[in-house]
């Protein structure tokens, strides 16, 4: 990337898929040669979720990989990899994908599979990221958008965006303001991925 096409995206959801919807909206609004991607596929860790539901209403094809229909976690990585690896994605996106993946997976998109994180990394990773800022006093947290790696929300950082805490925040409220950017700031970088291409040196994600 970039070339004359637009970036063939797969995104990968859990739940109300809510980010995925930002970009379906951002994609119908600027269309794809303005966007410069479009949504191939959409794939989940379960039937019966908002996220699919959006992707099916949008005429996007779905997969659905459970973990529960694998022998292990290794298989299932595996056959989730196989059934995005068929969309010839250009970048696949955490939209909310509430897995982790395994080797297979990684060794086949690594650098290319972008996740968000509620906290400005490396500050508070993992699961519980808004308790444990609100927890720890903070007066500024926000969202991260990154590559992922084997580690836990260790990748190289592409771009983040600040949220102010406020006296009255509780996790709730707290965590609805940092979607909003996150929303926001997802739709950006994955645009300008596409659009500009970049690398990745070291730790530092370069855009043109």
């Amino acid at each position: 990337m970039p070339d004359s096409r637009p970036a063939r995206l797969v995104v990968l959801v859990s739940g109300a898929g809510t980010n995925l919807q930002a970009l379906l909206d951002t994609i119908a609004v600027q269309h794809v040669v303005g966007y410069g991607a479009e949504v191939v596929a959409v794939g989940a860790d379960r039937e019966d979720i908002a996220g699919l539901r959006r992707a099916r209403e949008a005429g996007i094809p779905t997969y659905v990989c459970r973990l529960g229909d694998h022998a292990d976690r290794a298989a299932w990585d595996v056959a989730l990899t196989r059934a995005t690896e068929e969309y010839e994605p250009d970048l696949v996106v955490s939209a909310g994908f509430m897995k982790i993946v395994g080797a297979e997976f990684l060794a086949r998109f690594q650098g290319r599979f972008i996740n968000t994180h509620p906290a400005l990394l490396p500050s508070f990773p993992g699961a519980q990221a808004v308790r444990e800022a609100l927890a720890h006093g903070v007066r500024i947290t926000g969202c991260t958008v990154h590559f992922v790696d084997d580690g836990v929300d260790t990748g190289p950082i592409i771009a983040q965006g600040a949220v102010e805490v406020r006296d009255e925040d509780d996790e709730t409220a707290l965590h609805e303001r940092i979607k909003d950017v996150e929303r926001r700031l997802l739709v950006e970088v994955v645009g300008r991925l596409a659009r500009d291409g970049y690398r990745i040196e070291g730790r530092k994600v370069r855009i043109p």
